[in-house]
């Protein structure tokens, strides 16, 4: 935990409130160009910060320190942290390049417009540092102080863009290596920007060929009328409407110490403040939910700072170590008391200063923090919005106050190529109080593209994209595991995730120990998608024949596994007998005779001289008339079609399976183990043949097996999931798994290796959360075991289907919701005993 400390506030340094408003000359991307100055403009990443360690944050701080008291020290600098609604239709573009197969287009619409529905807020996070004066270029004395945003009409040369957009990178480069992991901001970006606050609905200028935004493209931007009134400000549109309420708020008193991780986090809590809209009560449903009412104020913050060199910083520090130590001694010669503790704490606190500066990467910067509150429904809903800003700050010891009669010099201020312009309250520190704000920190996790599957519920908004066939495609590795008690929704988290994985043109194939899955079939269906559904019971006998399921690796991968699989499915006595050379015998006759089958094998059996095959394929056709013979052995009746290798969805059904204890022999085995055994030898013969078929290469593969315990129990289901998971990126085949008994996956060396995500659902016993800690990278204290226990909480201490902690491939963890689109589709996959009559669970957003 860091202890952030504030050096002192100073009032009416620098900053001109009669400056005129910024002339911009041009963009480009990550410039904006005046008639005066010049600025780089970067993007910044956000860190996933609400799970990290406390060790991980303070290093990433003090990296954070170095990079202001290093890179950063001498420049004139503007943060911006600024709010969009998420343009859910922007998915629907990236879905043309996403999604190959059924009615994926239909499918996409959906996500649109339940993310439309839920109306997420986007974070975007801004630096621009001024890079140098244009000297010549423009005379701003001749201009008036009414003067408002606008556009010079200078035109920028081609050799000075070059010169600066050399300046922009030099700096990045630097910038890049932060955790801010900047990248300059695109020229669109800038735009938008500029022209937000009076131009919300209009589309925002495209960029000439060569990259660059100028002449009356800029102008248009800028156009509009922004109206100041003593507490607020009135955006009006070209129509006379007025389109938005603002008002700017001042941060002019801070503790003087801050706990970081805490409220010294002031500026990444922005996303934590909601209020309560003034609603009719009348008017809302008896049975409204109050959570819903509760909305988020997202306020933006505008942060001018200025990190001072060494040589200066610690000038300054030793100053005001020097007055402090004076004042103390004026104090005790003035008074026979004790001196004032606060003289002797001051000095104490500017010597350490002083020699932290002189061996570590500290300095200090002045700022002068601005919260900027926007609300486009009325004057009474600022002012509310503006009120929880205020209590939210005060509660953390923070003095918040709208910045009354200066709002068009602090709007001016907070605009892009502008200046300080209300110097009267600013704060002196050391760099660490500034990077201990955390703007870039939050929530992040999941893949940086692909299928959306629900929303981030850390203290940052954002949407979770999971793509479980990307791995292979990355070179990375393949295998994802949802973990937790029943009833969470991890198998339901599986579903959505086939599915997608379907529409991008998948073969999936799940082995469904449980009898869970047959609502991701009519799923797929319903949009177009190739699935299909194979049970245990006559009905489906012959479906998982070998002979059909490995035709297209030729006869002799059947010639082994046939024999294998049928001696296993023998009673005890036959084998003990020599039932295995019979068997082997019937099947090398089938296969030369042409069109083999195993149920031609048994009854070949039956026709052969010898006693003891006779006895076996009576045997044999007897147990292939049951529910876990028929699918292996048993004569097709036609009514249910093969499990084929191409695109498409196929479930694999085998809820009566009964699989013996690791330790015990075959001897010890009852006849529904020996069956249970072979039914599964064949799906894993099969699972393990077509994710290494040459000809399928190129095709994505996805394994899913639910309740993976039942197969970890077995020596051979251990060793198809680690061998599945360990060739997984060569075979471009990904393994999904789901569990409820983390302990056991944890032993699997060779499955916890190749994980690249895993999702944790609710666990309650200590074991089973401490087990599931390991796999999220999270340590194993009361503080995480409390995270697992409430995760699948609501408030009120009823279950929140589908809320969950994500670790993703880059280790990052935090908590997300996974979210079903319609309400259709949460029927569809309903895994609840209820199914069959619609009682759907609900999966949908959740105010926590």
């Amino acid at each position: 935990m860091k202890v952030l400390r504030k050096v002192g506030t100073f009032l009416g340094v620098g900053g001109d409130r009669s400056a005129p408003a910024p002339q911009y000359a041009a963009l480009a991307d990550g410039l904006i160009i005046t008639d005066t100055h010049a600025e780089g403009w970067y993007v910044l990443a956000s860190s996933n910060t609400d799970l990290m360690s406390e060790e991980a944050r303070d290093a990433e701080q003090d990296a954070a320190s170095a990079a202001l008291a290093r890179t950063l020290a001498g420049f004139d600098c503007h943060l911006r942290v600024l709010w969009s609604p998420l343009n859910a239709a922007d998915y629907m573009t990236e879905a043309d390049g996403l999604f190959s197969a059924g009615a994926w287009e239909e499918w996409a619409d959906l996500r649109v417009r339940r993310l439309e529905q839920i109306g997420l807020p986007a974070r975007h996070l801004l630096l621009g540092v001024r890079l140098t004066e244009r000297t010549g270029m423009a005379k701003r004395a001749g201009r008036g102080v009414q003067d408002a945003l606008g556009l010079d009409t200078s035109t920028v040369g081609k050799s000075e863009l070059v010169k600066l957009d050399a300046q922009m990178r030099r700096l990045g480069r630097r910038l890049e290596a932060s955790p801010w992991k900047a990248q300059p901001a695109a020229v669109e970006m800038l735009a938008w920007m500029i022209g937000r606050e009076q131009h919300r609905a209009t589309p925002l200028p495209a960029p000439s060929a060569a990259g660059v935004i100028g002449g009356a493209k800029i102008a248009a931007l800028t156009r509009g009328r922004i109206l100041p009134h003593p507490d607020h400000l009135r955006v009006v549109n070209g129509a006379g409407e007025v389109t938005a309420w603002v008002s700017i708020l001042t941060m002019h008193g801070f503790p003087e110490t801050l706990e970081s991780p805490g409220p010294g986090e002031w500026l990444r809590m922005l996303s934590e403040i909601n209020y309560v809209p003034d609603i009719d009560e009348d008017a809302l449903p008896a049975d409204i939910d109050p959570e819903s009412l509760i909305q988020p104020v997202s306020p933006e913050a505008s942060v001018r700072f200025r990190v001072l060199p060494k040589r200066p910083a610690i000038k300054l520090a030793d100053t005001a170590r020097r007055v402090a130590k004076e004042q103390r001694k004026s104090a005790a010669n003035q008074s026979a008391e004790e001196p004032g503790l606060d003289f002797e704490d001051a000095e104490r606190t500017m010597g350490s200063l002083v020699r932290d500066m002189r061996r570590q990467d500290v300095t200090l910067v002045e700022d002068h923090p601005r919260l900027i509150v926007t609300s486009t429904t009325g004057l009474d809903d600022l002012r509310a919005r503006v009120d929880a800003v205020i209590t939210h700050y005060g509660g953390l010891g923070i003095e918040v106050s709208v910045g009354e009669e200066e709002l068009r010099e602090l709007w001016l201020e907070a605009q892009p190529g502008d200046q300080l312009r209300v110097p009267d309250v600013g704060h002196t520190r050391d760099v660490t109080a500034l990077a201990g704000s955390w703007w870039w920190g939050g929530a992040k996790v999941g893949d940086d593209t692909g299928p959306i599957v629900g929303y981030l519920t850390g203290s940052t908004p954002g949407v979770l994209r999971n793509d479980v066939i990307s791995g292979a495609d990355r070179g990375d590795a393949t295998t994802t595991a949802f973990i937790g008690r029943s009833g969470r929704g991890k198998t339901t988290a599986m579903m959505l995730s086939m599915l997608d994985a379907g529409f991008r043109g998948a073969f999936c194939l799940a082995l469904d120990f449980k009898g869970d899955l047959g609502g991701v079939v009519t799923a797929a269906r319903r949009y177009g998608i190739d699935a299909g559904l194979i049970e245990t019971g006559p009905r489906f006998a012959g479906a998982a024949d070998l002979f059909t399921l490995l035709a297209a690796e030729g006869m002799d991968v059947a010639r082994s596994e046939v024999p294998a699989q049928l001696s296993i499915a023998a009673p005890e006595h036959l084998r003990e007998r020599g039932a295995e050379t019979p068997i082997t015998r019937a099947v090398n006759a089938v296969i030369e005779q042409g069109d083999p089958a195993t149920w031609k094998v048994i009854e070949y059996l039956k026709t052969m001289d010898d006693q003891l095959a006779r006895e076996t394929g009576e045997a044999l056709d007897d147990l292939s008339r049951g529910a876990l013979g028929s699918p292996f052995m048993g004569r097709p009746t036609g009514e249910a079609p093969p499990l084929e290798a191409k695109p498409g969805i196929w479930v694999v059904q085998m809820p009566g399976l009964t699989l013996p204890a690791p330790e015990s022999t075959r001897k010890e085995w009852n006849p529904v183990q020996r069956l249970s055994v072979a039914l599964m030898h064949s799906m894993l013969a099969y699972g393990v043949t077509t994710a290494g078929r040459r000809d399928l290469r190129r095709l994505g593969k996805a394994v899913c097996i639910p309740e993976v315990h039942v197969l970890t129990a077995t020596r051979e289901g251990a060793n198809f999931l680690q061998y599945i998971a360990r060739v997984g990126r060569a075979l471009k085949t990904s393994l999904l798994l789901d569990t409820q008994d983390p302990e056991s996956l944890v032993k699997l060396v060779g499955v916890i290796e190749q994980l690249t995500t895993v999702v944790g659902f609710q666990l309650t016993t200590r074991e089973q959360q401490d087990a599931l800690a390991e796999l999220l990278g999270l340590p194993k204290n009361d503080h995480t075991r409390a995270l697992i226990r409430s995760i699948g909480l609501l408030p009120n201490g009823e279950i929140r289907h589908g809320h969950s902690i994500i670790r993703d491939r880059r280790f990052a963890c935090a908590t997300a919701q996974w979210d079903i689109p319609s309400e259709e589709l949460e029927k569809l996959l309903d895994t609840s005993p209820n199914a069959a009559q619609n009682e759907a669970v609900t999966m949908e957003k959740v105010t926590a």
